[in-house]
């Protein structure tokens, strides 16, 4: 039984023996895109019950670990206890992961996807994206730069959704999205109460008790009593769960759901320290040059994993992996150094609309200068 994904033709999924579960949890982390494959699939996941029956040595204390049938990630989304065998040294070149049903989801699934990606010439960028009046406008920045918020003011004017979170550049300029679920935190719903409205009451009421929870956790850590060290660490962690995940078309409406468009403007948002929203011109190779060293940030995670791979598998490498960041360093500067170019510096948290006001305004005006 099989069931497949496929991402705008560049990077086909075919899921084997899933559960309709498994088939959700993969649908979760890339959107709506089932398709069937008429091609052979870049990257398979065989869903099991059990990945190995014989010992593992660890490269990563209960983190990592290897045996005779391979790698292993050990823990899942969560702290999860459970298993998936990646052969690392696979990736671009037809990977099939052995996936546990326990795992809540595929480990590393996006940073598979954009390396395959890299090697059909395609460049997978930190960003979101729309288009207004016809304007295709790429927004692009470090995580908690303001990326979704200019995303939710502009679509509230009318825009169309490209993508959130990951965007994908071809050569010929075209930018193309995954619908995968929106995280909205509670101030974004504070402020858009719109979309908070539009929620079904099971969404509101867990928003309103994790706030409540961490209102006061928030309170609890600055009193002075025995474990109130304990809660400060904590508070922060509670206080981050405030949030709900929704799925694009489900916040837009499908009508509004583009998933592609051309990259006519890009905008680079940074957070600072000064209460106003400043708009100003960037230096070429300026944007490509900062999102090279955010896209190796991104791929941490998944690069720890890949060295405990080469620990427990010193002869096995992979050339996609370690030429991944000169490969984008190339295709940042080709793909956005010519293209009309801004930057929005607000401060964080910040009024989302005027954000949002601000970067299309400032996207418009730099296409217009160019």
């Amino acid at each position: 039984m099989t069931d497949d994904f496929d991402l705008h033709g560049v990077v086909g999924i075919r899921l084997v023996n899933a559960s309709a579960g498994d088939a959700a949890k993969v649908e979760r982390q890339l959107g709506p895109l089932r398709a069937p494959l008429h091609r052979d699939p870049d990257i398979t996941i065989r869903f099991v019950d059990s990945a190995t029956d014989k010992p593992i040595s660890y490269a990563g204390l209960e983190d990592g670990g290897f045996n005779d049938d391979g790698f292993f990630v050990l823990r899942g989304k969560g702290g999860v206890q459970a298993k998936a065998r990646i052969p690392f040294d696979r990736i671009g070149h037809g990977l099939e992961i052995i996936c546990e049903r326990a795992m809540p989801a595929v480990p590393h699934l996006l940073a598979i996807i954009n390396l395959t990606a890299l090697t059909k010439g395609v460049l997978p960028l930190h960003a979101t994206a729309f288009t207004s009046d016809s304007t295709g406008v790429l927004v692009t920045g470090w995580a908690k730069g303001g990326k979704t918020e200019s995303l939710l003011a502009c679509m509230a004017e009318g825009a169309h959704y490209v993508g959130d979170e990951w965007i994908y550049l071809t050569d010929d300029g075209l930018m193309l999205g995954l619908p995968e679920p929106i995280r909205l935190w509670a101030w974004h719903l504070q402020q858009m109460s719109h979309l908070l409205a539009s929620r079904p009451l099971g969404d509101r009421l867990r928003l309103g008790t994790w706030r409540r929870v961490a209102t006061l956790a928030t309170k609890a850590a600055d009193m002075s009593w025995p474990g109130a060290g304990l809660m400060r660490k904590g508070a922060p962690i509670i206080t981050r769960q405030a949030y709900l995940q929704v799925p694009p078309a489900e916040l837009f409406g499908h009508a509004a759901i583009d998933l592609r468009g051309n990259v006519d403007a890009v905008v680079l948002v940074l957070n600072h320290d000064s209460p106003q929203i400043v708009v100003e011109e960037v230096d070429e190779a300026e944007i490509s040059g900062r999102m090279a060293a955010s896209l190796v940030d991104e791929r941490a995670d998944f690069l720890a994993h890949y060295h405990q791979f080469r620990y427990a598998f010193p002869e096995m490498a992979n050339y996609v992996v370690d030429t991944a960041s000169e490969v984008e360093r190339q295709l940042l500067g080709a793909r956005l150094d010519k293209r009309p170019g801004v930057k929005v510096l607000h401060p964080y948290p910040c009024d989302i609309s005027a954000l949002g006001r601000t970067v299309l305004s400032a996207a418009l005006d730099a296409g217009r200068r160019q």
